[in-house]
């Protein structure tokens, strides 16, 4: 994969080497001998990720980050702080001010390249759901970044470690800022992982009859976990399985003995980033959902209907099957709002669609045309059962009043219903204008009925 990384040093030499190295694993490189050039080409929107040094004039390193993840444009932007700053204070107020990483120069090439790798992944994926979630309401991504609102409840994790004292350890470091599970056994955390709503999953390296990468690779496999961050815990001398973890999709990495508040800073960085990214699919799913669903019933609209009613009758074609819709309409609905008002109107559009969702099946699809006008299409249901379901649901508005105010106020409410079958090759737009005809026949015929319209 290809991505843009802005370089950020005011020590040419140091750009030069950075450059080079990132070029010859065919990277766009950008570079800034400065803090103020870097937050506007950030702010141009054409950086992945930022190579950042600390010691700069004028505005260091850790200014430079504090400003980026407080800016909407930017703080998605991943950020490596790589600095020759090596205090275990000084790498966690890097973390804290929102570094995604940070390494102390000289900087080793294969971790370098592994980090840049794994943080242009990330990129490319929030950039999607960014993307994605841009047709949403205002999604208060601001609040959801910084880190006092983002970390207010304690991140659940689960730690899969062989050793007991190092279990202890772990248990004893992340007990005040983790909900925090223990298990000793790979496979039996596999399957925990699975079930569970992990915003971590911290693995050491240390087991005895087990590859730790084997257990990466599985959760990076498996739907439920493929999006949960991976921790791995290694110990000195294990650079060719961090290298590996880091291609498998694993997201960070800490190298014994452990510092524990760069621990709890590396571990509050990705409880972050999982709810953030959390936050733009529930988006993304709440934007679809209000694209094909009603918002005062709850039941899919009239757009949805036209593309999915054209599977569900390719899908009766092919299998051989019956299919069959019904029209319904609420009768004299306009006397209902000009006499009791648009809020009575729309608690019986409410109620009416409560009901309707009982008297079908699950695999029954129910959509509000427009108005009081509402469809359900019967897949695998012939015109003798369709006439049954669709009496069934007129007698349950008739005999039942609406209520239409908090007070208990009621009335009487009824429905015309037509009924088309599924014809040999007809179209989506033919069944729906029968049906449509059986209901203005049982609106001439009286309403309050059920009529059929024969093929």
């Amino acid at each position: 994969m290809t991505a843009r990384i802005l370089v950020v040093d005011d020590i040419p030499t140091n750009v030069k080497f950075l450059e080079a190295r990132l070029l010859a694993e065919y990277f766009e490189v950008l570079t800034a001998d400065n803090g103020y050039d870097a937050l506007n080409m950030c702010r141009d929107g054409q950086v992945d990720l930022v190579l950042l040094d600390i010691m700069m004039p004028k505005m260091d390193g850790f200014e430079v980050c504090e400003k980026l993840k407080a800016d909407r444009a930017t703080m998605h932007i991943p950020v490596v702080m790589v600095t020759a700053l090596d205090q275990p204070a000084d790498r966690v107020r890097g973390l804290r001010a929102g570094a995604d990483d940070f390494l102390t120069k000289p900087v080793n090439d294969t971790q370098l390249m592994a980090r840049v790798k794994s943080l242009a992944r990330l990129k490319t994926l929030t950039d999607e759901l960014r993307i994605r979630a841009e047709t949403a309401q205002d999604m208060g991504i601001d609040d959801l970044l910084n880190t006092s609102n983002a970390l207010v409840e304690k991140g659940k994790v689960l730690l899969v470690d062989e050793r007991a004292n190092s279990r202890d350890r772990i248990t004893q470091i992340l007990r005040k800022s983790a909900d925090l599970t223990v298990m000793s056994d790979p496979q039996t955390a596999l399957f925990e992982a699975a079930e569970n709503g992990y915003e971590l999953i911290i693995i050491s390296s240390n087991f005895a009859n087990h590859d730790p990468l084997r257990l990466c690779s599985q959760l990076r496999s498996l739907d439920r976990t493929r999006f949960v961050p991976l921790l791995l815990i290694c110990d000195q001398g294990e650079e060719s399985i961090v290298n590996r973890a880091m291609e498998l999709g694993v997201n960070d990495y800490v190298i014994r003995p452990i510092e524990p508040n760069e621990f709890i800073a590396r571990c509050n960085t990705q409880f972050r980033r999982k709810r953030y990214n959390d936050y733009l699919r529930s988006s993304v799913q709440q934007t679809i959902m209000l694209a094909v669903t009603d918002p005062l019933t709850g039941l899919y609209n009239r757009r949805y209907l036209n593309s999915h009613m054209q599977l569900l009758i390719e899908r009766s074609v092919a299998r051989s099957r019956p299919l069959s819709v019904l029209a319904i309409d609420l009768d004299r609905f306009k006397l209902v709002n000009d006499t009791h008002g648009h809020d009575a109107g729309d608690r019986v559009l409410r109620e009416f669609s409560q009901r309707m969702r009982l008297a079908i099946r699950g695999i029954d699809l129910a959509c509000r045309h427009g108005g009081e006008e509402f469809i359900i299409v019967l897949p695998d249901t012939d015109a003798e059962t369709a006439e049954s379901i669709a009496e069934r649901l007129r007698c349950g508005i008739a005999e039942t009043p609406f209520e239409i105010d908090d007070n208990g106020n009621s009335i009487g409410v009824t429905a015309s219903i037509g009924i088309a079958t599924l014809a040999t090759d007809e179209s989506t737009a033919d069944l729906l204008k029968r049906a449509d005809t059986a209901l203005y026949e049982a609106k001439a015929q009286g309403r309050n009925r059920v009529v059929a319209m024969a093929a």
